[in-house]
């Protein structure tokens, strides 16, 4: 179920209320028995309950891996950005745009260059900020901008942490966007080691990268570099605890939080639990964490929704269930919800029961919209296997599954049967 694989990649999926459509891309593949990799966009109409057949924006021409994935953004004007995620320092990325507004028929390239976990921002009357990784000292934090999507700034280095004798870092972050404000959370990896990521860091920008600031306001010169720094959140090192960032938001009062899983150790299987999934949030005056619930892999993703409905509620959509593959990659989906800002957590239902594959990688939509409320794929973490789409509605009752062959230029995704728990 990598199709809509990393969590580092964001955003996979947008709404356009000008077009009531939700845009989206994953990676796909040209046949059932095959890994050749190929960056899709597609879009489901909200008005005729239709998609229409997938575009390949890029063929990454026999690469085979999903880290190559693409993330999406949209300019003022409705063109369409696809980002085609690098990999290293020898496969390059590529950014690409729509020949006509809101429209998937056409894609310009506009550049090729080094850049891995694309995560683009559009920010109204500004343009683009980009925030990404490059494979300096092994995976650093990097930044770019741009008011029309075709001349960047050169790119400016965000973090990269050292220990103190260290020759090399790394972090993975996740980010987003609300109003000027584009924000990421971010973690380190110890000498460069991802099997030992841990600590959580939070900065964020409301000028387009010229400043960086901390969630007080805070303002830090750039790269940051120490490992105890004013943007640590949390210092899970001292714990032995690695860290799995999943997924950022905005609350309705503009404050940050993030999704993720800790877990003792980086090897898949019963030693390294108990795995937990967390909601670490700003509330105005200091960080508060709280735990959501366990779950059995590290890589099991999902997303966050603080609070879009009218009872505000915070909502979770994570694969925390096990799935028929048990201690693998992914599950079965699960909504948790909180009434308190995220302090406490209840089960509300399980969305996806009795499945042949393990589902995973659940994104939410930018001003995501009923019933393409969360989309993802499935797979077999085993095997090569079948993978298919799906999209869920808010209230996790109405699941969809995107048709896995097309016959024409347009079909209506499945209406699955209601999930229903096994007595």
């Amino acid at each position: 179920g990598l199709g809509t694989y990393t969590a580092k990649h964001t955003p996979l999926a947008i709404y356009s209320p000008e077009a009531d459509k939700t845009f989206f891309v994953y990676g796909g593949t040209t046949g059932p028995d095959q890994r050749h990799l190929l960056c899709m966009v597609s879009y489901y109409d909200h008005k005729l309950n239709q998609v229409p057949r997938p575009v390949v924006v890029h063929d990454k021409q026999g690469v085979d891996d999903p880290h190559d994935n693409p993330s999406l953004a949209i300019d003022a004007d409705g063109h369409l950005w696809v980002f085609v995620s690098g990999r290293g320092r020898g496969r390059p990325g590529f950014k690409y745009r729509s020949d006509s507004p809101l429209s998937i028929d056409g894609f310009e390239q506009v550049s090729e260059e080094e850049m891995t976990y694309p995560q683009p921002h559009f920010v109204q009357d500004k343009g683009f900020l980009h925030l990404f990784t490059k494979y300096t000292g092994v995976r650093e934090l990097y930044w770019e901008r741009s008011t029309d999507g075709r001349d960047w700034t050169p790119d400016q280095k965000l973090a990269g942490i050292r220990e103190p004798g260290h020759q090399r870092g790394g972090h993975y972050q996740t980010s987003a966007v609300r109003g000027d404000t584009v924000g990421t959370f971010f973690n380190r990896h110890p000498n460069g080691n991802v099997d030992h990521r841990t600590d959580l860091y939070y900065l964020q920008t409301s000028d387009q990268g010229t400043s960086w600031q901390t969630v007080d306001g805070k303002v830090l010169d750039t790269p940051l570099v120490d490992v105890d720094n004013p943007a640590r959140v949390v210092d899970y090192a001292s714990q032995g605890l690695n860290v799995y960032l999943k997924n950022m938001a905005f609350d309705r009062l503009g404050y940050p939080v993030l999704l993720y899983v800790t877990s003792p150790g980086h090897e898949p299987g019963p030693p390294n639990d108990p795995r937990h999934v967390r909601v670490t949030r700003w509330n105005g005056s200091e960080w508060q964490t709280s735990t959501i619930c366990q779950t059995d892999h590290n890589y099991d993703m999902g997303s966050l929704d603080v609070g879009s409905g009218d009872d505000h509620a915070w909502t979770v959509r994570i694969p925390s269930a096990p799935g028929p593959q048990p201690w693998q990659c992914g599950g079965e989906i699960v909504l948790w919800e909180s009434r308190d800002d995220g302090t406490s957590w209840e089960q509300d239902k399980q969305v996806t029961q009795n499945s042949p594959r393990n589902h995973n990688y659940v994104r939410q939509p930018l001003a995501a919209q009923d019933p393409f409320f969360v989309f993802w794929a499935d797979g077999d973490p085993t095997k090569l296997s079948p993978s298919c789409l799906y999209f869920s509605d808010s209230s996790g009752e109405r699941v969809h599954r995107l048709p896995y062959d097309m016959t024409g230029e347009f079909a209506q995704p499945e209406l699955l049967p209601a999930q229903r728990p096994t007595p």
